[in-house]
């Protein structure tokens, strides 16, 4: 059994996935897209992904504002969430996201990572961060606020 982790972004998906045990959380990838509603592929990878790592459940990303309101963004979320549903056959949890990308943005900076290259790898680092987050919720480690 496995969890994959998705940071939902206007041009990307950033991927991670949980060890078997649900201990720790890696980055896989970030799945790219030309424009922000075309999804087909998006889907597929993510289909591809539950199918060939038996993931038994998707922690999706989910970008309540700072002051714990809910915008436009979260909206297309939960519009995500529930095709992933149908097309995984997967529950699907909306996860609490509020300033993974600046611990990404951070650790990337004391990881020593030029600013150049940053924007490449920050939805990746933030899945791993909304996924972790998750898996120590689930050792009682954390409170989900999603």
């Amino acid at each position: 059994m496995r969890i994959l982790g998705l940071d939902l972004g206007s041009k990307t998906v950033g991927v991670a996935m949980s060890d078997p045990l649900l201990l720790t959380a890696q980055g896989v990838e970030i799945i790219r897209r030309e424009h922000e509603n075309k999804l087909r592929r998006t889907y597929a990878r993510i289909e591809e992904l539950c199918s060939e790592n038996q993931v038994d459940r998707i922690v999706l990303g989910y970008p309540k504002n700072l002051n714990n309101t809910e915008g436009e963004r979260c909206e297309k979320t939960r519009e995500f969430a529930e095709a992933l549903k149908r097309r995984t056959g997967l529950p699907v949890i909306l996860w609490d996201e509020r300033l993974t990308t600046v611990a990404a943005q951070k650790a990337m900076i004391e990881g020593g990572i030029r600013r150049e290259d940053r924007k490449e790898y920050v939805d990746e680092i933030a899945a791993v961060f909304i996924l972790q987050g998750y898996l120590e919720s689930l050792r009682g480690e954390t409170d989900g606020r999603a």
